[in-house]
């Protein structure tokens, strides 16, 4: 799984394809695959891990269970619900971008993805880190910045720095506001302030909790702050393969 590279994603892709992506579709779709898991994997305390559920893993991104909102069936599946609703081509398939773009961050981890579900429950994983999802949130991101899991969420973090001007108000009002006619309707109900403020949402989030969880990770918790950037680390962390 990702920490940080969902929120960032998407600002890549818009800054590549320009105005062939909604950046607000792109992004919802980069969220949606775990809107409806990760609370339940984590549990909904910060201080202990109370599992809600005895098989978090098969929950987050097996069958059965919710591990059908990591494949392409369900973008498409969401992106023709989109495109009949709005009629919108530009944000149907923005959708189905971010949450392909989702789906491939995190089959690069020892669980994976199921690619070609329904047909088959194959999984796509590339073992590049350690999953960790079942050890609570605090513990799962301590292994996921001491892993490779942490250069994958800076990389997009460094990246993003060279298109900075995309998060100015001249570029916002120039390139964002005319492409994209969410922004027109949303601009009917609120002001500019507020539209800015949803439009660099996700990469402040995005930064912040990069920033966050590698002090918590390497300067704060009590459990493995070391840094283990080998195939497949950390490997303090018990192996944690797909589904059987």
């Amino acid at each position: 799984m990702s920490w940080a590279a969902h929120d960032l994603e998407p600002y890549l892709l818009r800054a590549k394809l320009g105005g062939r992506i909604s950046l607000v579709f792109c992004l919802f779709g980069s969220y949606s695959p775990d809107i409806l898991t990760k609370w339940a994997v984590y549990g909904l305390g910060w201080s202990t891990h109370e599992a809600l559920l005895s098989d978090p893993v098969r929950f987050h991104r097996g069958w059965p269970g919710a591990g059908f909102t990591h494949t392409p069936f369900y973008g498409m599946l969401i992106a023709g619900v989109i495109l009949l609703i709005t009629r919108k081509k530009l944000w149907a398939v923005s959708y189905l971008i971010g949450a392909v773009a989702h789906d491939l961050s995190d089959a690069l981890d020892s669980v994976g993805i199921m690619p070609f579900w329904p047909i088959s429950d194959w999984f796509l994983h590339l073992d590049l880190w350690e999953y960790g999802g079942e050890i609570g949130r605090r513990k799962d991101a301590v292994a996921y910045y001491t892993s490779l899991g942490g250069l994958w969420d800076a990389f997009w973090a460094i990246w993003l720095l060279r298109y900075w001007r995309m998060f100015t108000v001249t570029y916002f009002r120039q390139e964002i506001v005319p492409a994209d006619p969410f922004w027109g309707w949303l601009q009917r109900w609120t002001s500019e302030t507020v539209m800015l403020t949803v439009y660099r949402t996700s990469a402040f989030f995005g930064y912040a909790s990069i920033i966050g969880w590698y002090i918590w990770a390497l300067g704060v918790n009590q459990f493995h702050p070391h840094l283990d950037w080998t195939p497949g680390g950390p490997h303090w962390l018990p192996r944690q393969g797909p589904p059987d």
